[in-house]
């Protein structure tokens, strides 16, 4: 089944985590790290999870307490109790995922790469996350955090060429991500990288 990309906005926005061992921790810690307001329902809940100051609810799973929430992620080991919920969510048209169960999610969970607010993601369409992983990995020694220092410098330009009541558009950014600026900021040549970014984009 063919998938839409997408990039969810969290923050602010209630979400629901039934489970609570160390799959649902690095679910609801990457929920966290978007500013969603996270519950957690599972009997026993890790100790890792109860220090990222997430509401924690330990009993069962009840029905129908999945459509309270915008989204919800199903990480128990238990295949009976993550369908239950994802019939509850999608009764109520609230996005659902249950870790490892493609046929119990209406949507899935890329493997990610952060630097910075750079965000690069892979997926599998669910078919293999394994797969999924092994790809972040290699993604993760090949974008060190000079993409991040690079994100930032292209975002101020293109903020001060706003201000300034300038067009962004038909500017040449990407002969200009070309000019070997990535190197010069591994370098720590940071203000000639910006130098290199404002030279390229006013002879374009």
């Amino acid at each position: 089944m063919k998938q839409y990309p997408v990039n969810l906005i969290l923050e602010g926005r209630h979400c629901l985590v039934v489970g609570g061992g160390t799959v649902a921790a690095r679910k609801i810690e990457g929920l966290v790290a978007c500013g969603a307001v996270v519950t957690v329902v599972a009997p026993d809940v890790a100790p890792a999870i109860e220090a990222m100051g997430v509401a924690v609810h330990r009993r069962p799973y009840a029905r129908p307490e999945a459509r309270g929430y915008r989204l919800v992620l199903a990480a128990t080991d238990d295949p009976a109790v993550n369908r239950t919920v994802y019939e509850d969510a999608e009764a109520a048209g609230v996005w659902v995922n249950a870790a490892d169960e493609p046929a119990s999610c209406s949507f899935t969970l890329p493997s990610t790469v952060r630097r910075g607010d750079l965000l690069v993601t892979v997926s599998t369409g669910g078919q293999s996350p394994a797969m999924a992983a092994w790809m972040r990995r290699r993604m993760e020694a090949d974008l060190g955090e000079e993409y991040a220092v690079l994100l930032q410098l292209v975002s101020e330009e293109r903020a001060a060429l706003k201000a300034q009541g300038r067009s962004t558009e038909g500017l040449d950014w990407l002969s200009a991500l070309d000019s070997n600026m990535l190197e010069l900021i591994r370098q720590g040549e940071i203000d000639r990288a910006r130098e290199r970014l404002q030279a390229c984009l006013s002879s374009s």
